[in-house]
């Protein structure tokens, strides 16, 4: 596999940790909860390090694009199916609009590799 498929794959790990590090900051009850905090802080911290890692192959504006997005999109769709937040039009429009972006800054960038 080559250097830039690897980067966008780490980046997508680094998605998935961040949301893991809201869900547990969600779950930590504003730092009362020890254990969800702590999990917090880890999944942030090896985000931004993944993320670090990503950006020695992919563009620094692209990538924290996709990761900001990505991660707002992932988060909001966990907040609908897990915590039973309101999924109205609107809030599903905007995630997929997010989505769509999201979509097209990847094809974009992979085209150029």
């Amino acid at each position: 596999m080559n250097a830039i498929f690897m980067a966008w794959i780490v980046l997508g790990i680094s998605v998935i940790s961040e949301v893991a590090g809201t869900i547990a900051l969600r779950q930590s009850a504003g730092f009362t909860k020890i254990g969800p905090a702590l999990l917090a802080g880890l999944f942030y911290i090896a985000a931004v390090w993944l993320m670090a890692i990503a950006l020695r192959q992919l563009e620094m504006g692209v990538t924290y694009a996709v990761w900001a997005a990505s991660g707002t999109a992932i988060t909001a769709l966990v907040g609908i199916a897990v915590f039973q937040e309101q999924a109205s039009l609107q809030k599903l429009t905007g995630i997929a609009i997010i989505l769509v972006g999201v979509l097209v800054l990847s094809i974009e960038r992979t085209g150029d590799a």
